[in-house]
């Protein structure tokens, strides 16, 4: 594994603090709060921490509360709510300085057959064919403050290749649609539940932002308030991370300070793999229109 790729992976092995207790250490990415994926991705890992081998993570319904700090590690105690015939469910609660910042259950299943159907993966360009998202970090860099522009050139653990190029500093209104291939940016250990972690995290870019599309607002703009406020995942099938993986994300609603999207997961074979939803606070902020970048 690349350095970058493996740091991530030692984010997501959580400490045992004590039986249901973890911690997990945190990085900072230059948002304005602790990035949502890693909080995903690490309340998912202490949660299958406390199942048996064979129960893998079908759903993950989550709820942020409050926003997190980057610079200090996060505890995540695990309640064992139920193990049945075949699911158990845990729920899972983030604390960072004696308070909740996020909250989720996680049900798992083992494995069965049954009837199967899925809708089909759209018909976009393949990952080789399009280019990667760091040419327009390349661009966005020379618009920003050093610290900021130093964040956004640092190597990525995952790699994404935009199906539309939407232009983050000056966005036009379009359709509430967005395609987006992402990996790993190196191979993985065949470990299942790793690839679901790192699924997990990965999840939590560029879902949210697909409500802002219509209204020719971006994350990057100064005067917008963006945090997500839940987010929902259903794993299909077993997944690669270190494969490309098609996000499909679509917004089909946005209203009162509020944007809702939801997607599905594809791998290159057009196999459904995943599937997400996502509401979010997408707030225009008149008295934030003096600054002049992200703080």
């Amino acid at each position: 594994m690349s350095a970058v790729l493996d740091s991530l992976v030692s984010l997501l092995d959580m400490e045992t603090i004590e039986e249901n207790l973890f911690r997990g250490a945190s990085q900072d990415l230059g948002f304005r709060q602790l990035f949502g994926g890693q909080v995903l991705g690490q309340s998912l890992s202490a949660a299958t921490k406390t199942v048996q081998v064979s129960r893998q993570a079908h759903s993950m319904h989550g709820y942020f509360l409050r926003p997190g700090d980057a610079t200090k590690p996060v505890v995540y105690e695990v309640e064992r709510v139920r193990d049945g015939g075949s699911f158990s469910t845990r729920r899972v609660t983030a604390i960072q300085n004696g308070k909740t910042i996020f909250t989720c259950s996680v049900s798992f299943h083992d494995a069965e057959e049954g009837f199967t159907h899925q809708p089909v993966m759209p018909k976009v360009p393949m990952p080789e064919e399009l280019a990667p998202e760091t040419i327009i970090a390349e661009y966005l860099a020379g618009e920003l403050p050093d610290d900021k522009r130093e964040k956004m050139l640092r190597p990525k653990p995952i790699e994404t290749r935009p199906v539309q190029i939407l232009d983050p500093l000056d966005p036009a209104a379009g359709e509430p649609v967005k395609q987006v291939w992402f990996k790993a940016c190196a191979p993985l250990p065949d470990n299942p539940t790793l690839h679901k972690y790192l699924m997990a995290y990965a999840s939590d870019f560029g879902l949210l932002t697909t409500s802002l599309i219509p209204h020719g607002v971006s994350i990057w703009q100064p005067f917008m308030q963006v945090a997500s406020l839940d987010h929902s995942i259903w794993f299909h099938n077993q997944v690669r991370m270190d494969d490309w993986l098609l996000y499909s994300m679509e917004s089909p609603w946005a209203g009162h300070g509020r944007g809702y999207s939801r997607a599905h997961i594809f791998n290159r074979e057009g196999v459904l793999v995943a599937s997400t939803a996502q509401e979010g606070l997408i707030r225009m902020r008149e008295d934030w229109k003096d600054r002049k970048s992200m703080s």
